[in-house]
């Protein structure tokens, strides 16, 4: 039993340190230096040189109270990544439809009326190219106006329509 407990000690000693290690090998940018920090992967296996990506992500999970939002994050290390591994900035292209809960994430005001953690990631998406809609839908219940969302927010009537018009321009869904 004691040879057991000091195995299981060890190797949770080892994975700890391991974590660490980990942590330590994502490191922010090139594009959006703030925000998504991603890390290199030895032997993955080459982009084709002419490599475009359009691609939309569907986001109805909120982040938690005063917390920049994962969701909209991953967005930035898809960005980030890509043109780590060479892919141009400008054969990137990112969609985020928003819906649910996460619409507090994109409003100007915080629930407690202070400054959403989140516009600055927003802001960088947006100065990147990056187009990000909120569900009218989502709006129309939780009564929110177009001015109560960031600059750049766009309204649509709903996350079905703003899919069903990104796949039109050839955008594809990253699942979560």
């Amino acid at each position: 039993m004691r040879v057991m407990r000091t195995l299981v000690l060890a190797a949770a000693l080892s994975w700890g340190g391991l974590a660490q290690a980990q942590e330590r090998e994502f490191t922010p940018g090139p594009v959006i230096a703030d925000y998504g920090a991603v890390a290199e992967v030895p032997g993955a296996e080459p982009l084709p040189e002419d490599a475009r990506f359009s691609v939309a992500f569907d986001i109805a999970e909120a982040a938690e109270d005063g917390a920049v939002s994962r969701r909209l994050e991953s967005a930035v290390r898809f960005i980030n990544m890509h043109a780590r591994a060479g892919v141009a900035a400008e054969n990137v292209r990112v969609a985020i439809v928003v819906h649910g809960g996460a619409h507090r994430d994109l409003l100007a005001r915080s629930a407690d009326g202070g400054d959403n953690p989140n516009a600055g990631l927003i802001a960088a998406l947006i100065a990147q190219g990056a187009e990000i809609y909120l569900c009218g839908q989502t709006a129309a219940y939780y009564g929110v106006d177009a001015e109560d969302l960031l600059p750049g927010v766009r309204m649509s009537l709903s996350a079905m329509t703003a899919h069903a018009l990104l796949q039109q321009r050839g955008y594809t869904l990253n699942p979560f």
